[in-house]
């Protein structure tokens, strides 16, 4: 069965295109990819798949089920994370997740105080006194408490420091070793990297490819600096080296291939500095797309 099914799924807000026909086949128990830049109409796909945006034409199903005649049903099974989190201000973090945990019958009200613990959040705290980054710990706690079958995750990392990054990474492994499929939704390629074995790539609202992460990986543009020793004659280039540009002895170009045989090459040059860095991801889009 197919925990996320979308068929030539669109949303349009008058005149502008939120998504236009956004097909995707999810496996049950897949960590899948979804990644743009910002909005590319990521969020839109999210809300329009759990049935809080209409669509103005295509279908959704989850787990079988239409995700707006049945919605309700649906979105029992859901965790779901957004990009930004806005909650009762008055409540504290164990008032609001123990009133969240009352409306699924899966909850376990134990696991507030565990996970809490694990992400070092202060559950007597305000909500109206909270971070933003203490915020979104709160949410991640409230989108897995009900034990989901599917999580829905939307800039999950944004407020979050690298330590908890870490924590909330290894969460998430722990819940997919349990069977809970996961969409992940970012503009931050290294966490689908870390995460996907699969992603949709999606630009001005259309799907452009569904890729198998190694494959993307292979094809990914890497920005390369060089400071030589001493420049050399006759530097030949290897293949996927482009748009190379030289500043007295320093070197900069933008490579697309397997990295192996970049590094083989640069193995025979006399380097004073290298650096191999991912550029952004728009850039990696206009790169990919236009070979």
């Amino acid at each position: 069965m197919l925990a996320i099914e979308t068929n030539n799924l669109s949303k349009f807000y008058g005149k502008h295109r939120g998504i236009e026909n956004v097909s995707l086949s999810i496996d049950k128990g897949e960590v899948f990819g979804f990644i743009g830049p910002n909005g590319a109409g990521k969020s839109t796909t999210i809300r329009t798949i759990l049935g809080l945006l209409i669509p103005s034409s295509g279908s959704a199903q989850i787990f079988g089920q239409d995700a707006q005649k049945e919605g309700a049903k649906v979105r029992e099974k859901i965790g779901y994370l957004p990009s930004e989190v806005n909650y009762y201000d008055e409540m504290s973090s164990r008032e609001l997740l123990e009133y969240h945990a009352r409306f699924y019958p899966k909850s376990d009200l134990s696991k507030i105080e565990e996970l809490a613990t694990y992400f070092e959040l202060d559950l007597e705290k305000k909500i109206t006194d909270l971070s933003f980054g203490n915020k979104k710990k709160c949410a991640i706690i409230q989108a897995v408490l009900h034990q989901p079958e599917l999580l829905i995750l939307d800039e999950p990392t944004s407020g979050l420091d690298p330590l908890m990054q870490n924590r909330f990474f290894d969460l998430l492994d722990q819940e997919n070793e349990k069977g809970t499929t996961i969409f992940f939704s970012s503009h931050i390629l290294s966490e689908i990297q870390r995460m996907c074995d699969r992603a949709a790539i999606i630009r001005n609202g259309k799907i452009e490819a569904v890729e198998d992460i190694q494959a993307l990986l292979e094809k990914q543009m890497k920005k390369a600096r060089f400071v030589f020793q001493s420049i050399p004659e006759n530097l030949q280039f290897p293949a996927g080296v482009q748009h190379e540009k030289w500043h007295q002895n320093k070197l900069t170009f933008d490579y697309v291939g397997p990295i192996a045989d970049l590094i083989k090459w640069m193995a025979k040059l006399e380097l004073a500095d290298a650096v191999l860095e991912e550029p952004d991801l728009e850039s990696i889009f206009m790169n990919y797309y236009e070979r």
